[in-house]
Order: C-alpha cells, then sequence, then structure tokens
C-alpha cells in the first residue's frame, strides 16, 4: 500500500459523511451510496444472526477519504448470491475455519456495480492491497468481492481466483421505441406468448401505478413492503428489508426508487419494487396475488415499457430464473474475485474456478442458442 495513504476499518458509515463518500463514485449505481449502504445499517436489515457484521475498508490521505470498499465480516454466505457452501464444506473437512471472512460487496444485491470505489486505478490498486493485508493481520480465511464490473476485472492479479456466472438481462436496442417495437423483434411464439400473458392481467381489471419514491404515499409503502413481506414467508426465507429502510429510500433516494403496483379497484394487490440507475432499471423485490400472468407483467413487463418511456439502456430484474429468456432477457455474465489465505487451498480452487468458468461458458452458448429474438434482418 503507498505510504502515504492509511487504512481505516469503520464499523458503519455514521461516521462519514455522505458527501465524502458518494465523491468516490459517479452516482450512476444507487446500491454503493451512502444511502443504500447506511440506511441498511440504521434500519435494522443489517441482524448479526444473519452473519452481515459491516466492516469497511476505507483509505485516506490526511483528513481526505480517497478510496472504499463496502465490506461485511460474514459469519456465513447468507444473502450473497455468489454460493461458496461447498469452499466452506472443505475446509471444514480438513479441519478448518472458512468463517469469518470478508466480504466486498452490497447486502441480499446480485447487482453488478463498482466495488472499488476511488478516482484513479492506482487507489483501486492500493484498496485491493489494503483487502489482502486487513484479511491477512485478522487472520481470516479469504476475501470476496462479488458483483464488480468489468471495467475493475484487470485489477486483479493472478492471486486473486475469478468465478464468473450468467444473469439475465434486458438490453435496448437503438430500434425500439416502445413496447411494440420490443415485441416485433421477437419471433411469432414468443410474442403471441407475452401478449397473451398481458392480456390475462388486464382482463382480470388490474391497472398499474408506477411510483417513484416521492410519490409513493406512506400507505403504498405500506403495502409493498408487505407484499415483500409475503414473498420471503411463501417461501420460508426470513426477510432482512425493514418498513423504516424502505421509507428512508423514498425520502434519501426519492427519483430512483420505482414501485409497480398492480391495482384493482383501486387497492394495490401486488407490487415490484425497482431501483433507477444512470441507465439501468434493478428489479430486486416482488409480491402480490398469485394472479395469472401477474408475476411477470409486475417484474418485467411493466420494467420494460419503463425503460422504454424513461430512455434507459438496460434493466436487470435480479438474479437466476431461465423463465427470463423467452421475455427478452439475455444470458449476460457476471464477475467476482476471491482471495484465500491458504496456499493449498488456493491453488485447489484455482482449478475449481477454471472448470466451473468452463461449465458457465458452455451453459451460457447453450442459452444463447434459445434467444427469443428473430435473426438479425429476418422481417416475419
Amino acid at each position: 500500500m503507498t505510504s502515504c495513504l492509511n487504512l481505516r476499518v469503520l464499523a458503519d458509515l455514521a461516521g462519514i459523511r455522505p458527501a465524502q463518500w458518494d465523491a468516490l463514485h459517479d452516482g450512476r449505481n444507487p446500491f454503493v451510496s451512502h444511502a443504500f449502504l447506511a440506511g441498511l445499517e440504521q434500519h435494522g436489515c443489517l441482524r448479526p444472526d444473519w452473519g452481515w457484521q459491516p466492516q469497511h475498508l476505507t483509505l485516506w490521505r490526511g483528513d481526505t477519504l480517497v478510496a472504499a470498499a463496502p465490506g461485511y465480516l460474514k459469519y456465513n454466505s447468507h444473502g450473497e448470491f455468489v454460493f461458496d457452501h461447498a469452499w466452506a464444506n472443505a475446509y471444514a473437512r480438513s479441519g478448518m475455519d472458512y468463517f469469518p471472512k470478508w466480504l466486498g460487496g452490497v447486502p441480499y444485491s446480485p447487482v453488478t456495480g463498482p466495488r472499488l470505489l476511488a478516482h484513479s486505478d492506482e487507489d483501486r490498486l492500493a484498496l485491493l492491497h489494503a483487502v489482502v493485508e486487513h484479511v491477512t493481520a485478522r487472520q481470516l480465511s479469504s476475501a470476496h468481492i462479488n458483483f464488480h464490473t468489468a471495467a475493475e476485472t484487470p485489477l486483479f492479479d493472478e492471486d486473486w481466483l475469478a468465478r464468473r456466472d450468467v444473469q439475465f438481462q434486458w438490453q435496448r436496442q437503438a430500434s425500439w421505441h416502445g413496447f411494440d417495437d420490443f415485441l416485433a423483434a421477437m419471433d411469432h411464439k414468443r410474442r403471441k406468448n407475452i401478449r397473451q400473458e398481458r392480456a390475462k392481467v388486464f382482463r382480470a381489471g388490474i391497472r398499474f401505478a408506477v411510483r417513484h419514491g416521492d410519490e409513493a404515499s406512506d400507505d403504498e409503502l405500506r403495502a409493498m413492503h408487505g407484499f415483500y413481506l409475503q414473498t420471503f414467508a411463501e417461501y420460508g426465507n426470513a426477510p432482512a428489508l425493514t418498513l423504516p429502510f424502505l421509507r428512508h429510500l423514498a425520502a434519501q433516494l426519492p427519483r430512483q426508487l420505482v414501485l409497480f403496483l398492480a391495482m384493482q379497484n383501486d387497492v394495490p394487490i401486488a407490487g415490484a419494487l425497482c431501483l433507477r440507475g444512470g441507465d439501468t432499471l434493478y428489479g430486486r423485490y416482488w409480491g402480490g396475488a398469485p394472479l395469472p400472468g401477474l408475476h411477470f407483467e409486475a417484474c418485467y413487463y411493466q420494467g420494460i415499457e419503463y425503460c422504454l418511456r424513461e430512455g434507459l439502456q438496460r434493466f436487470e430484474p435480479g438474479a437466476q430464473g431461465e423463465h427470463k429468456l423467452a421475455r427478452g432477457f439475455l444470458p449476460t455474465p457476471v464477475h467476482s474475485h476471491h482471495w484465500v489465505a491458504h496456499p493449498q487451498f488456493r491453488q485447489a480452487l484455482r482449478d475449481w474456478c477454471a472448470r466451473e468458468s468452463d461449465d458457465v461458458a458452455r451453459y451460457g452458448t447453450a442459452l444463447r442458442h434459445h434467444s427469443p429474438f428473430k435473426p438479425t434482418g429476418d422481417t416475419g
């Protein structure tokens, strides 16, 4: 690490002014904003029994913050979406402790974004060195930087193990000015299926209200949080986000919080919660009545229409879900890097990551053969 830089490990973001933190990134990704990350801490979303303990790594030149990595000491792999259960099991079989580990990322958010916040690659490299020094000094098993941008990939040296996965994401084409243009680019079968799904919803008398944070009433925020709780209850999972956190987002990120509320007889019966970035819409949570087609309308088609209307270029609706492919979301690689302290395990996992990367590449190729879009030049 550059000698004039000092590492400070922060147990929360309360001691850093929002303007200091947000000066390190371009503001296009809401998940690394001070408002989002500090809100999780302030409003009860990072319960210790879920394994999340804030441990942000920051580099300072005197009193000036020059680099930061939002980070967490982790006692399990809950809420990460880059799965390393096999790694933890291998450590346990060898009689070693995999936890705690250090994670650079955003809790509960499998969303690509900057993870090494700084203005120069020199400071980003210094931050990576600080991560390794921190993990070594604290005798942690490993460091993991999840869902970083492709632009950050060249910063990782060969000691960091590369992993990649596939998400299904929507990318706007220049000729798409409205939803009909988007449908026209699809083959007949997929186009017909989407029209039928949408028709079922509207025949049921359901209409949608789009609310930004500064437009949503408290009743609407409460309804959306109720839908979120319902979904987690249905799947037997513990919900992390609190209603005060949702209110915090509405107040602190008033134009970046976007709700799609399904209304029937002027009563919200379902909703999808999204965040808006510089050119991207990020779908995060959904819940509501189990009516035919309603999930697809709330989570996908309303978001696509919003992107087309608002001039956004991308829509990332969340992790997993091959059913998204037929609805216009194409396989897109996502990246993470991992530093493992134990040299023998590091080498064994390097081979494991290489095999995984090959499998993911083959999977992505197979998916692309099932694209719902007509070949370029096909107007049939």
